[in-house]
């Protein structure tokens, strides 16, 4: 239920974040833009949930704590270098 609610918050305020950009007399809205923002939403929900799960992982299992962390930080610096190669496609 709770990752439900999260998902319709997150996507409601994309929606609301959207609003103004298309309400400005004159400019254009460009699907790039909207198209980064849910981008870097996925990014930080990605690496939030990694953390998470990692941190979880240390309390349980603390003398594998390195490893764990190792893990964590090559899983991360992979989702944000998918996310900014994502960026610059969409651009």
């Amino acid at each position: 239920m709770l990752k439900a609610v999260r998902t319709v918050m997150a996507v409601c305020g994309v929606m609301i974040m959207a609003t103004p950009v298309m309400a400005q007399e004159g400019a254009t809205f460009a699907i790039p833009q909207l198209g980064a923002g849910l981008i870097v939403l996925g990014a930080a929900i990605g690496i939030g949930r990694i953390g998470g799960s990692a941190v979880e992982s240390m309390a349980r299992q603390p003398e594998l704590a390195g490893k764990i962390q190792t893990a964590m930080i090559i899983a991360a610096a992979l989702i944000e270098g998918l996310g900014f190669a994502a960026l610059f496609v969409g651009k």
